[in-house]
């Protein structure tokens, strides 16, 4: 009973914060047979892996949006001004 109310209070604390567990986007998702789903495949190998022999298959995620990397400031040796 202690572990439950212990449980249960970390789990108001942690809400309490407004933190949110946001789920990580990757380009592939595996759609389990059971009716999950899990979007945490960086590659169509990697999705296909873990539904071989369990059920399931992959698919592009659609809400997947990649990171866009910062721009480079060029140096000014390589720009030619001193």
């Amino acid at each position: 009973m202690k572990h439950a109310l212990f449980a249960l209070a970390l789990g108001a604390a942690w809400a309490a914060t407004g933190t949110s567990a946001k789920a990580q986007d990757y380009p592939w998702c595996a759609n389990y047979t059971k009716g999950s789903t899990s979007c945490s495949f960086v590659t169509f190998e990697q999705c296909m892996a873990d539904v071989s022999g369990i059920g399931g298959f992959c698919e592009r995620n659609t809400t997947y949006h990649p990171a866009v990397a910062p721009a480079r400031q060029k140096s000014r040796a390589s720009s030619g001004v001193n």
